[in-house]
């Protein structure tokens, strides 16, 4: 059975979006004034990267790699019976 991630992947990226997004709404305004940025379309790209890297790692064959390659990034722990 595959991990909730790689079985509705359009949810782990709607939550990693929304974690982003709250993380970064409290201090969004210190952010712009400090970089002297105008704008706020690199908030909109970080959200925008933030869920495609989701989006992509909730791929099951990418999670399978990553089960593999490295297990700490995998959407769930190595199951301890299989070899």
């Amino acid at each position: 059975m595959h991990p909730t991630q790689t079985q509705h992947p359009w949810r782990a990226t709607l939550r990693t979006v929304l974690a982003v997004v709250v993380a970064l709404a409290p201090v969004l305004p210190q952010i712009v004034d400090e970089l002297g940025l105008s704008g706020y379309g690199w908030a909109a790209a970080v959200v925008a990267v933030a869920g495609a890297v989701t989006r992509v790692l909730a791929v099951p064959a990418v999670n399978d790699v990553l089960s593999r390659w490295l297990p700490l990034l995998s959407a769930a722990p190595k199951d301890q019976s299989q070899p």
